[in-house]
């Protein structure tokens, strides 16, 4: 019975992990995103106000996804305690270096070129 319980234990870890991946991703990408739109606009030699509202609808967007990644992380924090619930506090799934590694991805250094061009 133990043993089910850690292999369950350790495929929702798993899934769990790889959707805070995920999210961190989304919210990089939706950040480079709306990060970007000004700059296009200012390279493409446009008004302040061409874009604006897709500017604030990007904006907005990033918000709902900092917002869902805490709603994520709360169901982090519950899994944790369902896990010590069922007698596996030994399992140190969540903590430490029992994360995934996040890949180094090409877009990082994009967005970072970016603050560059904006500043």
């Amino acid at each position: 019975m133990l043993k089910q319980r850690q292999h369950a234990a350790e495929n929702l870890a798993r899934r769990l992990f790889a959707t805070e991946e995920a999210f961190d991703q989304a919210i990089c990408k939706m950040a480079d995103l709306a990060g970007y739109m000004p700059v296009a606009r200012t390279n493409a030699h446009l008004s302040a106000v061409v874009g604006q509202d897709a500017i604030s609808q990007a904006a907005e967007t990033l918000t709902a996804l900092v917002r869902a990644r805490g709603q994520l992380i709360a169901t982090h924090n519950r899994l944790a305690e369902t896990r010590d619930q069922i007698g596996l506090q030994a399992m140190a799934m969540g903590s430490g270096d029992m994360k995934p590694p996040i890949a180094q991805n090409k877009d990082d250094e994009k967005i970072v070129t970016l603050a560059e061009h904006v500043a």
